[in-house]
């Protein structure tokens, strides 16, 4: 399990960048109080602040109409590592009710905006503080359907105390997306039954959280992975690797996180496309127009099908 302060440490979120969210959380809070509402009793008036437009998606479906759900982060094309927030960032923390982050070192501009607007009563949920499966050096959590189990889980308890009135809703709400993630944890099995062993390539670790329970043989280095996942140049003798495991078709497939994509990624990609070795896009935010579900769904039916299973 890897801490905030080793990602901070390693370079995954440069320093100045950190400084720049203190900066522009510190600037509003100069002049927050004088246009934060008071808290209020009143269901209607809750308002939900998620790091990232999936927490968003997932915290609307369990609150139901009426509660305002709000993202910071919503651009497919925006990488969250690098992200520098502004003073509207700062604005919609401090004024929120609910607040979700990832946590795990992946949104730390989140923490630096939540310490400098404190709210008495307002409520926070770690994304990766309270996810049964872990993977070390891999934050990426909301992959994983155990771990979206726990966070609408702890999404419901905050929403019954904010609002008691409706603690029933709230629960009938939870059951509802529960089992709406039966269908993702029976694509895995699926996948896991008709392919398991498989070996394949990846960009990053951000599809391990599903690449494991789905029985995939994940043959790039890893110090690969991180260093794209990082920004940084991989060692020169991972890349050597990765590229021959691709253009030598030691892999099925190749997974990129677009959102990552370096020079790197891109050599291996028209390695992958010479070879012919079919290569699936995945995304660490969630694309336009989808749920949580049908973003990962969709994932997963194009990984089947590069893999050769039938709809």
């Amino acid at each position: 399990m890897v801490e905030a302060a080793d990602f901070a440490a390693s370079g995954h979120l440069p320093q100045p960048r950190i400084l720049f969210a203190a900066a522009m959380a510190a600037l509003f809070l100069f002049w927050a109080p004088f246009k934060t509402r008071a808290a209020t009793s009143s269901c209607g008036t809750l308002r939900i602040v998620a790091a990232e437009n999936f927490y968003q998606n997932i915290a609307a479906q369990l609150a139901g109409p009426g509660i305002e759900v709000r993202s910071i982060l919503s651009e497919p094309g925006i990488d969250p590592h690098e992200y520098e927030p502004s003073v509207r960032d700062a604005e919609e923390v401090a004024t929120a009710d609910l607040v979700i982050e990832n946590g795990g070192g992946y949104d730390e501009w989140m923490k630096k905006l939540l310490s400098a607007s404190p709210k008495s009563g307002r409520l926070v949920i770690n994304g990766w503080d309270i996810s049964p499966v872990k993977l070390s050096d891999n934050e990426h959590v909301w992959y994983s359907v155990e771990d979206m189990k726990a966070l609408a889980a702890a999404v419901t308890e905050a929403l019954r105390k904010l609002c008691p009135s409706r603690a029933a809703r709230f629960e009938s709400n939870l059951r509802t997306f529960t089992a709406s993630l039966d269908g993702i944890a029976a694509k895995i099995d699926r996948i896991s039954k008709r392919f398991s062993g498989t070996p394949i390539a990846l960009t990053e670790p951000i599809f391990m959280y599903q690449a494991l329970p789905m029985g995939l043989k994940v043959l790039t280095p890893f110090e690969f992975q991180k260093a794209v996942a990082q920004g940084i140049d991989p060692p020169a003798d991972t890349m050597l690797i990765a590229g021959e495991q691709v253009k030598d078709k030691k892999v099925r497939l190749l997974v990129i996180n677009r959102q990552t994509a370096d020079r790197f990624t891109a050599r291996l990609e028209e390695l992958a496309k010479a070879s012919s070795v079919p290569v699936v896009e995945v995304s660490e935010t969630m694309p336009p127009g989808k749920t949580y579900q049908s973003w990962m769904l969709g994932q997963m039916a194009a990984i089947s099908g590069a893999l050769g299973d039938e709809p």
